[in-house]
């Protein structure tokens, strides 16, 4: 029997490239990337350290909702640590805003 082989790259993966911007979808919330300051505060008023957020891949197709998320890649910012606003609307819990941090992506 053939031996199978991993079909992955051993080479550094580049960081995301602009795209252009996801169609709005019912199933793909509005992502708003926060300002550092915006970051700031919200930590503060949840009382909870960063390290305890759920995290986002810095790739992840979801961002590309946000037109400061898009200008920030291609502005090279570092994006590590800057939080997400993710609104999502339920049926029994109404409108919600959820946070995540973002982390380096898959091979970064």
């Amino acid at each position: 029997m053939p031996k199978m082989g991993s079909k992955r790259s051993k080479g550094k993966a580049e960081p995301p490239k602009p795209t252009a911007p996801m169609p709005r979808h019912q199933f793909v919330p509005p992502h708003e990337l926060l300002t550092r300051e915006e970051s700031a505060k919200v930590l503060q008023r949840l009382g909870t350290p960063v390290e305890r957020l759920p995290k986002i891949r810095r790739d992840d197709r979801g961002l590309q909702t946000d037109s400061a998320y898009r200008a920030a890649l291609e502005a090279s910012e570092d994006l590590a640590g800057r939080l997400v606003r993710i609104r999502r609307h339920s049926q029994t819990a109404g409108d919600i805003e959820i946070y995540r941090v973002i982390v380096a992506g898959a091979g970064e």
